[in-house]
């Protein structure tokens, strides 16, 4: 089905094998406008992605920052494997612990007997307007907001002018949290009701658990869809090795969602024989890569692999993958995902295919889902990013991120990835290291992504994933092609040059 609309034929010995500037797809009659269209995907038999955008598992694209960014904008960050089992275990905790409800946990407080002067300088230093007051017990007994303390004298005291509990308008947490999300009409309903911007929010003993502010709801409602477990949290991934059986029960243990096997070579049976063993002590999802061809997705489909959600398709495609150059081995990502992709299909197995490598623009996305992929995982559009680990450093005043693949020397001599680039096996770097353009926050880069992904999808009449895969029929470029399809014959004004030829265009 897919690899046909690539035009390959696995009869064939020597097929032509395409990559992403190699093709662009046909436009269709369409009915479809763009903000129709649904990007949600499954990942895992019980996780949902809103956008099917994932995060690489490397060490200068993807720590805590960047998981709890995507997962907000309805993605999915994954860990990187490369530090101790303690970091990474450590690192799925925070992700987890992040307060996603719309309740401001442990809000900052003060004391009946604290000076105004005081209170003033914490609602500067905090940038807060509004400080719940609590006794030596952590028992609520008033507020004082900006507004008490502007006439009061800064020798008083907060119990002297703060507003007490009895007049206070509050809530316990169980009538406004429903399976750790928050029931935002209700609440909105409290506070316009009683004319208040702060919802004081109580524990079953009376103590103070937390606080709702209209503007918290605002921007919860902004993006309703976050991506969260059964318990309402932020989902993660974490990167193991195939071999590393404790650190993949460390990371079951503190509740990753999906454990991404992170191997150059996915058919190697080695590892496919130690990950079966592993899968059989987990209880998360696994995804299982990588792999680049028909013959190795029917082998992980057949496998004992318990718990399987998907398979992480690419070899040889990324940025700052020097694998096929250095090997001679490798498949462009895109024909890769077809192949996979057709062996999933044909076995009716209930997996996502992740398109991973070479992935470079909204329309490389929008190809690979085309050529049956379920989401993409990136790494160079997302290691520009403020909450990409990697410094930021200017380069003759233009502001770029550092960013290197997980075996470029520098990585190998660190030993970040002794497990998928074993020093004993292979001594010479498949990979590289450089800078990548500063490109601001995760959240204005996937909305962008997604702005684009679903005009791609209006063009071709496609309502969602499951209908592109239908509908998506590519169309070979040739070099003159691809030249066209992007701006030509112009230049950018800050760099027209002193003397004019109009041989140029």
């Amino acid at each position: 089905m897919f690899a046909e609309k690539l035009g390959i034929d696995y009869e064939c010995k020597l097929n032509e094998h395409l990559s992403f500037d190699d093709v662009s797809l046909l436009p269709s009659e369409s009915g479809v406008e763009p903000y129709e269209v649904d990007l949600s995907t499954w990942l895992t038999p019980e996780h949902v992605l809103a956008v099917p955008i994932i995060s690489s598992p490397m060490d200068r694209v993807t720590e805590v920052e960047m998981c709890i960014a995507l997962a907000r904008e309805g993605g999915l960050g994954v860990l990187h494997r490369n530090c101790s089992i303690e970091k990474e275990v450590e690192m799925v905790k925070r992700v987890k612990r992040e307060e996603i409800s719309g309740i401001i946990r442990d809000p900052v407080t003060t004391t009946p007997d604290t000076p105004i002067s005081s209170v003033i300088k914490l609602m500067q230093e905090k940038r807060v307007s509004g400080l719940p007051v609590v006794d030596q017990s952590g028992e609520l007994v008033g507020i004082i907001t900006r507004r008490d303390v502007l006439a009061a004298k800064p020798d008083a005291l907060v119990k002297d002018e703060m507003t007490p509990r009895e007049k206070l308008i509050t809530c316990v947490e169980n009538e406004i949290l429903v399976n750790g999300r928050l029931m935002t009409e209700k609440v909105k309903e409290i506070l316009h009701s009683n004319r208040i911007e702060k919802l004081l929010v109580l524990n079953s003993e009376g103590h103070l658990s937390g606080l709702v502010t209209f503007k918290d709801i605002l921007r919860l409602e902004e993006n309703p869809y976050v991506s969260r477990d059964s318990e309402g949290r932020l989902m993660v991934g974490a990167a193991i090795s195939p071999f590393d059986r404790r650190r993949a029960l460390a990371l079951d243990a503190a509740g990753v969602d999906v454990l991404v096997v992170d191997v150059a070579h996915g058919l190697n049976l080695n590892a496919l024989s130690s990950m079966e063993k592993i899968s059989k002590e987990v209880n998360a999802w696994i995804i299982y890569g990588n792999i680049a061809t028909r013959e190795a997705a029917e082998k992980v489909i057949s496998s004992d692999i318990e718990n399987l959600a998907g398979l992480r398709v690419g070899l040889g495609g990324g940025s700052i993958c020097l694998t096929t150059h250095v090997t001679g081995v490798g498949v462009p990502t895109l024909t890769a995902t077809a192949l996979v992709a057709d062996a999933v299909h044909e076995s009716k197995a209930k997996l996502s295919v992740i398109a991973d490598g070479g992935i470079r623009n909204s329309g490389d996305i929008v190809k690979a889902l085309g050529a049956g992929a379920s989401a993409v995982m990136c790494g160079y559009l997302f290691a520009g990013t403020d909450e990409a680990p990697s410094e930021k450093v200017y380069i003759r005043g233009v502001p770029m991120k550092r960013y290197r693949g997980m075996a470029s020397p520098s990585a190998i001599r660190e030993r970040f990835a002794a497990d998928r680039y074993a020093r004993k096996v292979k001594e010479v770097p498949e990979g590289v290291e450089g800078v990548v353009p500063y490109r601001g926050s995760v959240r204005a880069v996937v909305r962008d992504l997604v702005a684009a992904i679903q005009a791609g999808f209006g063009y071709i009449g496609a309502k969602n994933i499951e209908d592109l895969w239908r509908k998506a029929v590519f169309n070979k470029r040739t070099i003159v092609g691809m030249h066209e399809a992007l701006p030509h014959d112009v230049l950018p004004e800050t760099q027209f040059p002193e003397k004019y030829d109009k041989s140029w265009f």
